[in-house]
């Protein structure tokens, strides 16, 4: 998985400086894709400059050939993201550029608050909230900022716009691995 790695590393890469130069979102020729990254996979692409997020876009669910994804992903997190304006040019040198493939999503039959949080591994899981309409997600990445379980959870329930402390009625919580590489650009 090195070469793949390495490869959705090019391909990210090369939709964040289309996203800078004001390009288009690069189009790949899927054909010549590595066969690993032709199969649907779910990404996340997170930027950061000078170690503050600079944006971060993915997807949950896989929907299309990873290698797609990711290139999509790249994209929009640098031009879509809603919490930053778009991504310059000058601003590609020393950006710190990481692909989150997803693993598959493993539900949480967790009935109380306690339960959820002695369920959870600390710098491993991913978690998605579910309520409704409303929907958030942090990757295991987000345990470096709130390596406390408690806090971690608390921040979900807030992005996903769930009353703090709250345990809804109809609530869905699921799990997920992720694999992270990464690079300078």
């Amino acid at each position: 998985m090195i070469a793949e790695g390495q490869r959705l590393l090019e391909i990210a890469a090369l939709g964040v400086r289309h996203a800078a130069e004001t390009r288009p979102a690069p189009l790949l020729d899927l054909p010549r894709e590595p066969t690993a990254l032709l199969r649907p996979g779910a990404s996340f692409v997170t930027l950061k400059r000078s170690g503050q997020l600079r944006g971060c876009i993915g997807t949950l669910e896989p929907s299309r050939p990873l290698a797609a994804d990711v290139a999509e992903n790249a994209y929009a997190a640098a031009c879509r993201d809603p919490r930053f304006p778009a991504l310059q040019v000058f601003e590609l040198e020393g950006l710190h550029l990481s692909v989150a493939t997803l693993g598959p999503h493993e539900p949480i039959l967790a009935s109380t608050r306690d339960a959820l949080l002695a369920s959870l591994r600390p710098g491993i899981d991913g978690l998605v909230v579910r309520s409704g309409s409303r929907r958030a997600t942090f990757l295991p990445a987000v345990w470096e900022q709130l390596p406390e379980a408690g806090d971690f959870i608390d921040a979900l329930w807030q992005k996903a716009r769930l009353a703090p402390g709250s345990w809804p009625e109809l609530l869905e919580l699921s799990r997920y691995r992720v694999d992270t590489i990464q690079t300078r650009l």
